[in-house]
């Protein structure tokens, strides 16, 4: 299973149209994750076109997406448990704040959004994975986005980098 991991996309606003470099993999996706910050509705309709999609909302997405989304969501695919969330908020890190979100569910794999900083590490057992911005880079060298791929018996989850979001 192809899973693609998405966050702040800020669409329209950072970019009219999906990078190249995405919507390839979005073309061959199963499903696909959007930790937040979408900004319109109309982005969520444009990725489910692709696959199924689950997704929560991030500070900036406009009321629509409240009402269709939640600001955290826990997600199974065969053994795999998947938290969700966008990870804003005051105080602590952003890193922080996902983790408190599921400090008592222990997930396999943590996704978060909202500092458009690519992370993957492992702390107590679970993967944290931000996927940076396809759109948004602001100080990082390249656009991101991730690439989780699940087995019968096992997962990994990969950064997809690149240059130019044209």
């Amino acid at each position: 299973m192809n899973i693609i991991v998405v966050s702040d996309t800020h669409m329209p606003r950072m970019a009219k149209t999906f990078p190249p470099s995405l919507e390839s993999y979005l073309q061959k996706a199963d499903a696909i994750i959007h930790a937040g910050d979408w900004q319109t509705a109309a982005i969520a309709d444009e990725l489910n076109k692709f696959a199924p999609l689950y997704g929560v909302t991030g500070n900036v997405d406009e009321p629509p997406l409240h009402e269709r989304f939640e600001k955290v969501i826990r997600l199974t695919f065969g053994s795999l448990t998947i938290g969700v969330t966008h990870g804003d908020g005051k105080g602590k890190t952003t890193e922080q704040r996902a983790m408190d979100q599921f400090k008592d569910a222990n997930p396999d794999l943590l996704i978060f959004g909202h500092s458009h900083i690519p992370v993957k590490k492992k702390v107590n057992g679970t993967v944290l994975f931000n996927p940076g911005s396809p759109t948004d880079k602001r100080k990082q060298k390249q656009f991101s986005f991730g690439h989780l791929q699940i087995s019968e018996d096992q997962w990994s989850i990969e950064h997809v980098y690149f240059d130019s979001k044209t």
